[in-house]
């Protein structure tokens, strides 16, 4: 039997995402989606049929703990996903990745000593790459026969000019990997190039993409390539999220630690996970019940991520120089037209503007035609970005 099937796993700290794709040539069609999010205590299960538009949705309460919640998820998520293909399809498993760390700016194919190197990239992004990396030691234990894919979430930003790229800490530790590598790049990848298919000559321009959702940051463009971004060399960086802090005064950690008695622990569990929009407002991180919230710590929390937005944003069009396209994505950048106006309300000076109606029904197009600056919401699509590096890897080594 032809295999033809590539199959996406996208594991975060609080979600599993899987995807089916089917190989045709050189192009690829999207068949299925699968997903669980609210992991550990809230789980829903999502099934979409791309080929007849069906979808289902379902809570799910799995055994396990917090600890292991990740492990049976994608246990689940297996056994699913084989009542509804054939194993014997699948050409090859394709992995988000987080951290590639100096090495790895493509994607590969996992072995065991790839994965002993990505492991050592854990420290840097704690709160993903020990789920990424889970996942692919469990599929390929599994189904050995089959390719384990890794594609980085670094790799989009492998070229970050080096004034970008640099902390002023001392050149020896920027010589062994301390250096800014940014993230969430395949999520920049498909908005940059669906960007291209929309409004190829604006793509090609000077363009700042917003990723916001539970983990946001945002990526400035010049002719379609990352000159600069919020995050640097771990995900803590830029933008406050919905637990993590963002931009913080490392003098900051140093006090914790030394004055207040904080161990290294204690400091990286509050940065990762009690910190952002959950620390602020002190009820929650997703934002759409802090807007529907009347508390003032909720309304407060909403207020400086749409502060921090547009300071950001301020910070990215000074690196290039002006600012042709302003797009959002992301879990709220997609979702939350009363973020996406609120942050433009602050960036009249730049030009920007939102045609309100356009905005509120969910167009790709929210700015007027007339705008100085050209404002999109594009819904972003990471899996369809691991199955095209899978593919083009896999007709690579068939070469």
């Amino acid at each position: 039997m032809e295999t033809d099937m590539i199959v996406t796993l996208n594991a975060g700290s609080s979600s599993l995402r899987c995807a089916v794709f089917e190989r045709g040539g050189d192009g690829l069609d999207a068949r299925l989606r699968l997903g669980l999010r609210g992991l550990p205590d809230d789980m829903i299960w999502q099934r979409k049929d791309i080929k007849t538009g069906e979808t289902e949705e379902e809570e799910l309460d799995l055994p396990g703990t917090p600890d292991t919640a990740q492990e049976t998820a994608l246990a689940e998520m297996t056994e699913r996903l084989l009542a509804e293909i054939d194993a014997a399809r699948i050409a090859a498993f394709s992995h988000r990745v987080v951290h590639g760390g100096q090495d790895f700016t493509a994607p590969v194919q996992v072995d065991a000593e790839v994965l002993t190197r990505l492991a050592m990239l854990s420290p840097m992004a704690p709160s993903h790459q020990p789920h990424n990396l889970a996942a692919i030691r469990d599929l390929a234990e599994r189904f050995p026969d089959i390719p384990q894919i890794a594609c980085f979430d670094t790799a989009f930003h492998k070229d970050l000019p080096d004034v970008d790229r640099v902390f002023a800490l001392p050149k020896a530790l920027a010589d062994d990997g301390l250096r800014r590598y940014g993230f969430h790049g395949l999520s920049y990848d498909y908005v940059a190039s669906a960007l291209q298919d929309i409004a190829p000559g604006i793509a090609q321009g000077r363009v700042v993409i917003a990723h916001l959702g539970h983990g946001a940051s945002m990526c400035a463009l010049m002719g379609g390539k990352s000159v600069a971004t919020t995050m640097g060399m771990t995900a803590l960086d830029g933008l406050p999220m919905g637990q993590r802090c963002g931009a913080l005064d490392p003098g900051l950690v140093l006090y914790l630690i030394e004055e207040r008695g904080m161990t290294p622990a204690e400091v990286r569990e509050m940065l990762y996970k009690r910190s952002g929009l959950v620390g602020l407002s002190g009820i929650g991180s997703d934002m759409a019940a802090l807007l529907d919230s009347d508390a003032a710590d909720a309304m407060a929390a909403v207020a400086f991520f749409i502060y921090r937005c547009q300071r950001e944003i301020g910070s990215l069009v000074a690196a290039l120089g002006g600012l042709d396209a302003l797009v959002f994505t992301g879990g709220i950048g997609e979702n939350s037209p009363v973020i996406r106006k609120r942050i433009c309300a602050g960036l009249g000076w730049l030009g920007v503007q939102i045609d309100d109606q356009a905005n509120d029904h969910g167009a790709s197009r929210i700015s007027p035609k007339s705008g100085k600056v050209a404002a999109y919401m594009i819904p972003t699509d990471e899996e369809h970005v691991l199955a095209r590096g899978a593919q083009k890897l896999l007709l690579k080594t068939a070469n």
